[in-house]
């Protein structure tokens, strides 16, 4: 096997998820711009294991990365960019990595609007109360005891707060302004004018949990944002509300909303959990008004294309000398769960 130029370490069940009909080739005519071969192998530590790295100078990589430290990277002195096919780079990212001056870059923009449907379906759910009939009817209950549920609503005109106006929250309020609802906003990094501009009414976190119907977090992970939805904030929320997360665990206090669901007073819509997989015996499986994925909301098959569509145009990029339009830098590790 050559020595490469590019050299993607993904494994092959994930590649077919990635990697469209052309897009080896595409990456192959980059790595002959940089001036050697496309590698492809199963993982980092295969390619550690058994091939000359020295040439390589664009890394490709998914998920389960080894952190890329000094021992990692002194086998790749000639690493220029390291490009993630998902968002968070933090399992793998390492100071070392930038102290070299490694660009890295990922894919997180593209899994914005699989997040953001989910997050409507999620709302839909809980404003329908569908999670209450669907358990209610699995349990076996008697047909008036599973219709028995607190007010169903419509999502024209319902008060929908969301929480954070990152890539997903505003992708997410697309959808809600094109649906009829009525968003509100709190995110205390863009002003009044910005968050009228994406549709929804701009609000302090407190306002916008007391007076929305479904509260919907998109924030990022930041230290100021752990456990932002605690007790107190869950006690703001109307009876009948519903939270919904789709973002971080790292923002919800789960012991406090475990709590307050088993009173039934709230419904919430969980992807992200403090402990995954979730464990078999958690409390959150057996409630009835909890809708529970297992962190797949990106999952779908075309925002998985579209993350290999972003990774492979950063590498054309960088191959063509031109700037990298997804790049992270050090300090955005902190908004990274």
């Amino acid at each position: 096997m050559s020595a490469p130029v590019v050299l993607i370490a993904v494994p092959a069940g994930l590649r077919p998820q990635f990697f469209a009909d052309g897009d080896e080739r595409r990456l192959t005519d980059a790595a002959a711009l940089l001036g050697g071969d496309l590698v492809v192998t199963e993982s980092l530590g295969d390619a550690l294991a058994a091939l000359d790295l020295a040439a390589v100078r664009v890394l490709v990589v998914a998920w389960g990365v080894p952190p890329l430290d000094g021992s990692v990277l002194d086998r790749m002195p000639a690493l220029e960019v390291v490009a993630h096919c998902g968002a968070s780079i933090r399992p793998f990212a390492t100071p070392e990595l930038f102290a070299r001056g490694v660009l890295v870059t990922q894919a997180g923009a593209a899994m914005a609007r699989s997040v953001a449907e989910v997050s409507l379906a999620f709302t839909l759910a809980l404003l329908h109360r569908l999670p209450r009939f669907d358990h209610a009817l699995h349990a076996g209950a008697e047909w008036e005891v599973a219709e028995s549920a607190p007010t169903q609503h419509e999502l024209l005109g319902a008060p929908i707060g969301v929480v954070g106006a990152s890539r997903t929250g505003r992708a997410y309020l697309a959808l809600l302004t094109a649906l009829g609802a009525r968003p509100l906003l709190a995110d205390p990094t863009i002003g009044a004018g910005e968050a009228r501009a994406l549709g929804a009414e701009p609000a302090t976190l407190d306002t916008l949990l007391a007076e929305s119907r479904i509260v919907a977090l998109h924030a990022p992970s930041l230290p100021e944002t752990r456990r932002m939805i605690g007790a107190r904030e869950l006690a703001l929320m109307p009876d009948g509300a519903g939270l919904v997360n789709t973002a971080r665990s790292w923002l919800v206090d789960e012991a406090a909303l475990l709590a307050e669901l088993r009173t039934g007073r709230l419904d919430a819509a969980i992807d992200v959990f403090d402990d995954e997989p979730l464990p078999a015996d958690s409390p959150f499986r057996s409630l009835p008004n909890a809708l529970l994925v297992p962190h797949k909301a990106a999952g779908t098959r075309e925002g998985r294309l579209r993350q290999g569509a972003t990774v492979v145009a950063e590498v054309e990029r960088h191959a063509a000398g031109r700037p990298l339009e997804h790049a992270v830098t050090e300090q955005d590790l902190e908004r990274m769960a």
